[in-house]
Formats: structure tokens, sequence, C-alpha cells
């Protein structure tokens, strides 16, 4: 590898010290890593947390911000860029709001699966439960359907079984808000559904 080319790998230092390695002062280079940091930001960015993230003057920032708007207004994107509270933020535009609401309540709506209903039943009744024993207990591989109730935060994660070392899972707050209860123990007894489970040894069930 040549000099030249060694020079343009961001080094160690320049990771650790948070110094960018790409040229800002190239206004696209600019614009684009702007925008990458109002993608990712949970909300509303000020002018100086910007300009200190690109480490270039506050006036330059705000005039790439100016671009930024004008060229997503000019191409009528999706979203746009948008004052908000002392900052700047992503939003989507108001035409595309029945879309967007549309989606999200039919991914509200959409239902588990019989697995996944089965599944979150073991880890309710016996919480908190490696993701083994749930396999165990449903005679079948759950690792997908684990992640499932997982991205829907109906189970979370809550540390390892001491015995062997494997996650323990039990229901979330959101698991009781859907349920409309406010705790496991309000949860049916499943006796009368399953009369022999009481006469089953831990280690079976």
């Amino acid at each position: 590898m040549n000099e030249s080319a060694l020079d343009a790998v961001p080094t160690a230092i320049d990771i650790a010290s948070g110094t960018p390695s790409m040229d800002l002062s190239d206004p696209q280079v600019l614009r684009g890593a702007l925008e990458a940091l109002l993608f990712v930001a949970d909300g509303p960015l000020e002018l100086s947390q910007l300009a200190a993230a690109v480490q270039c003057p506050a006036d330059e920032v705000a005039e790439a911000l100016a671009v930024i708007t004008a060229d997503l207004d000019e191409r009528a994107t999706g979203w746009q860029l948008r004052p908000a509270a002392t900052g700047f933020r992503l939003y989507t535009r108001d035409q595309y709001a029945p879309i967007i609401e549309s989606f999200l309540l039919e991914g509200q709506r959409s239902k588990l699966s019989q697995a996944a209903l089965e599944t979150l039943a073991v880890v309710a009744y016996r919480q908190p439960v490696t993701r083994a024993r749930i396999s165990a207990i449903r005679g079948v591989n759950v690792d997908g359907v684990v992640r499932t109730l997982l991205a829907r935060a109906l189970i979370t994660e809550v540390g390892t079984d001491p015995e062997t070392g494997g996650g323990l899972y039990r229901t979330t707050p959101t698991f009781l808000e859907k349920m409309g209860i406010s705790s496991v123990e309000e949860l049916p007894s499943l006796a009368p559904f399953l009369p022999e489970l009481d006469t089953l040894d831990t280690d079976e069930i």
C-alpha cells in the first residue's frame, strides 16, 4: 500500500478522538454528514450541537442546513427539514400522514401467530425462563418466535440462568398493558385447562 493510500485510511487516533476523517470542507460531504446526524437523532439538534459534531463553524452549518431544506423541498421528498424547538429535525411531510397512519395501525392490529401465543404463555406462567426450557415445554425450536416477541416488546431478557448460562426471559409492562392487567399475579390459573399440571415435576415442565 503506498503512502497516499495510507493517508486515506482513518487511523485509530482519528476514531478514538472523534475527529472526522472525511473532508468536511467539501459542501456536499458536509451536507451528507448533517443529514446522517439528523436522521439518527431521536430529537431536535441545535445548531451548536451540529457544528460541534462536524467541527465546522456554525454559519457554515446553517448555510448547509438551508441548502438541505431547499433541496428536499425542490425534490418533494417524503421527508423535510424543519426547525423544531431550538433546533432542527427531519419530519415526514404532512400529505403522507394518512399512508403512515394506516401502515402503523395495520402493524398494531397484526395478530400473533399460534406459535407466538403459546410461547408467550409459557414465558408468562414460567418466568423467568430460558429459551431452552421454553423449547422443551413446547417441543419445538422457539428461536424465531422469541425474536418476534422481543421485537414486539412483549418479553425481555433479564439475565442468565446460573446453572446453564442461558438467557432468562420474562414478560414486560407492554404485555401487562395488552392483557389489561397490572401484574402477572392476575393471570388466570391454568389448572382448569391443564389439570395434570400440578402433578408434573418442575423439571418436566
